[in-house]
């Protein structure tokens, strides 16, 4: 009798001593389950029978006596007739149902999406979800199938593709600029849960209460350009810039010695006159140029040119003409600029 005693299981009972197991087949060592052992499931624990691969009962939290009354598909599949009681054999799979926290999900590569601002933008975006089990059958059969210790890393990888998949569809839907993206993550988390969790929910009997976007990001070459664009907008009109400039120069001059003050309207009358020369507008008392004069600029300039001749870079020469500044004409992708256009620009 002791003999066949050790070949019984009483109790069944599984303690989590882990943060990252989601379920766990019960070691049997081809034991038996008696007829009448105790059960015994712990809050944020789910347990579910198989039984000659086939589902059988599942158990919620609390302390169950496993009898033909209240294991009736497993009755069902053993075909126990008329309440006789035996010994049986199954399998047992304890799932933890507590909320698994701090998930990490990314793009491990860019998006392509169109932006109204930017046109066609490269984005990354990176955050962090919640998920815990609510359909153990489904759960098993779709991911951790027979394996007897399925772990949180076995199934990470999977949940972050389909995630940035489901991002990816509902942030193309949604068209919102990614200007407005930085401003809006928590709105933005919130409406991706409806549509991340039916299909969570359907594929893997997972759920998603909390899903957050912690940044979406534009490649370098891009926040470059509209750092850029920011600094024009702040800058306004390039000449009256120019023009505050010298004036705060001959301020700052003025508590000076008369020296220093000379001496600094003399290096500002010589690069004006330089500025006049350069864009061929012609001093008050400068003399016909002779033989050895240099060649007179031609009428058509490049941004470049213009850049140098202005003592600004190229970007804030493109900037002027994107906002119509400065009249020119963009052939292609490159733009050219009439003189006149450049003179009048400079006599405003």
């Amino acid at each position: 009798m002791d003999f066949v005693k050790g070949q019984l299981l009483e109790v069944i009972e599984w303690t989590d001593d882990s943060r990252d197991t989601l379920s766990f087949r019960y070691p049997d060592e081809d034991k038996e389950i008696k007829n009448g052992a105790q059960l015994i499931v712990r809050e944020s624990q789910t347990v579910q029978f198989v039984y000659l691969g086939e589902f059988g009962d599942t158990f919620g939290p609390g302390k169950h006596t496993l009898t033909t009354d209240n294991i009736p598909v497993l009755t069902t599949l053993k075909s126990w007739k008329y309440g006789f009681n035996s010994p049986f054999k199954a399998d047992i799979y304890f799932l933890n149902t507590r909320l698994f926290t701090g998930n990490k999900w990314g793009t491990a590569n860019p998006i392509m999406m169109r932006d109204q601002d930017l046109g066609v933008v490269r984005i990354r975006a990176f955050g962090t979800y919640d998920f815990h089990i609510v359909d153990p059958k489904l759960f098993l059969k779709e991911v951790a199938g027979s394996d007897q210790h399925f772990r949180l890393d076995e199934f990470a990888d999977t949940m972050r593709s389909r995630i940035v998949s489901i991002f990816t569809e509902a942030l193309a839907t949604a068209k919102v600029p990614v200007f407005d993206v930085a401003s809006r993550y928590t709105e933005l988390g919130a409406a991706l849960i409806p549509l991340i969790n039916p299909t969570i929910k359907a594929k893997y009997g997972l759920e998603v209460p909390i899903f957050i976007v912690e940044n979406v990001s534009v490649p370098p070459e891009v926040e470059q350009a509209v750092d850029k664009r920011s600094s024009m907008a702040v800058v306004g009109n390039l000449n009256d810039y120019v023009k505050f400039q010298m004036a705060q120069g001959m301020e700052r001059g003025s508590g000076g010695s008369a020296g220093g003050l000379a001496a600094e309207m003399a290096v500002g009358l010589g690069i004006a006159q330089q500025m006049m020369k350069d864009t061929g507008v012609p001093a008050a008392a400068a003399a016909t140029p002779g033989p050895g004069a240099a060649a007179p600029a031609p009428d058509m300039l490049s941004p470049g040119e213009v850049a140098n001749m202005l003592k600004v870079s190229e970007g804030d020469v493109l900037a002027i003409l994107e906002s119509g500044e400065l009249a020119g004409k963009k052939i292609g992708s490159t733009w050219r600029i009439k003189r006149s256009s450049l003179d009048e620009y400079l006599a405003k």
